[in-house]
């Protein structure tokens, strides 16, 4: 699949703005959108923005309608997902990808957002963007780390270079040294290890694999990376980059290993570069990858570094 680039977005576009998966706090989701206008862009609601239909916003054929309809919409530049929680897997057959490869835009989100991620891009070759969302991150109090490079992604059709931590925090860890090329994919592991046997399996080979993932306990993490292994898709991704695994803690009371340490064991002997504790995902502070685009990691230079643009004028 060749890939397919979005323009980028500017002041005075227009963002669509959907809920693809949970529903949301709309005081957040209102805190969002005023954020939004206040970077000069303006907002286009979709159907399901206030929708609740148990954990979802709204039934999927409402949620997949809002996807595609964003996306025919000539008036909308760019689309950002409320929030994740749950819901994106069921949809996926029932998104327009035809649709969608004759109306490339900017779609940005993470979590739960994975399973469009991966089904879009492996289905139209559309660069898409795994970053804020409206009402997780950008209404609320949104740093300017995540700022920063949400803006680098989708603004400017140009490399967004070095993934650097933000300041005061601990620089990324590699796991096992190497160099790796390849492009950008992933996002998160629960999602990720639930596409398995599914016709949008996540297609590694070759590619730069891209982890993340909260709350979980090492054991899960393992048992989600040794799922991965059985299946082949950790060795036949040239490299992997895995995020800061926020509240991924061991039970006090247990003997439970650490997440390094399960980094260590299940990935540290692939014979490739794993880098570990990179701000992307669920934390405050996060990079917003491009995925679909070229990269490198590399011990040697320090880390990961985004080296093909994502998006054109």
């Amino acid at each position: 699949m060749h890939s397919l680039k979005p323009k980028k977005i500017s002041p005075g576009d227009t963002i669509g703005v959907i809920a693809p998966a949970s529903p949301g706090d709309m005081q957040s989701a209102q805190a969002g959108i005023s954020w939004l206008e206040a970077q000069g862009f303006h907002v286009r609601t979709g159907a399901t923005l206030d929708q609740t239909w148990g954990y979802l916003a709204g039934s999927d054929d409402l949620r997949a309608a809002d996807i595609n309809a964003m996306f025919a919409d000539s008036a909308v530049n760019g689309i950002i997902c409320l929030r994740g929680g749950y819901g994106t897997m069921r949809l996926l057959d029932l998104v327009d990808y035809a649709l969608i490869r004759d109306h490339p835009k900017v779609f940005v989100g993470y979590s739960d957002i994975t399973a469009l991620h991966l089904s879009i891009g492996q289905r139209t070759g559309l660069v898409t963007f795994h970053g804020p969302m409206v009402a997780s991150d950008m209404g609320r109090d949104i740093p300017l780390y995540t700022q920063d490079y949400f803006f680098k992604a989708v603004t400017a059709a140009s490399p967004i270079g070095a993934i650097i931590n933000p300041p005061l925090t601990p620089p990324p860890i590699f796991i096992a040294s190497g160099t790796a090329h390849g492009i950008l994919t992933g996002g998160n592991l629960s999602l990720i290890a639930a596409t398995l046997g599914t016709p949008y399996e996540i297609d590694t080979r070759g590619k730069l694999l891209c982890l993340e993932e909260v709350g979980e306990a090492p054991y899960r993490l393992d048992r989600m990376l040794t799922q991965l292994l059985l299946a082949g898709k950790l060795q036949q991704a040239a490299g992997i980059v895995v995020d800061v695994c926020p509240g991924c803690t061991p039970d006090e009371e247990s003997a439970d290993f650490t997440v390094a340490q399960v980094l260590e064991d299940r990935l540290g002997t692939l014979g490739k570069p794993v880098l570990y504790y990179l701000h992307f995902g669920h934390t405050p502070d996060k990079a917003t990858l491009p995925l679909g685009v070229t990269a490198t990691l590399c011990s040697e230079r320090g880390g990961l570094t985004i080296t093909e643009a994502a998006t054109i004028d």
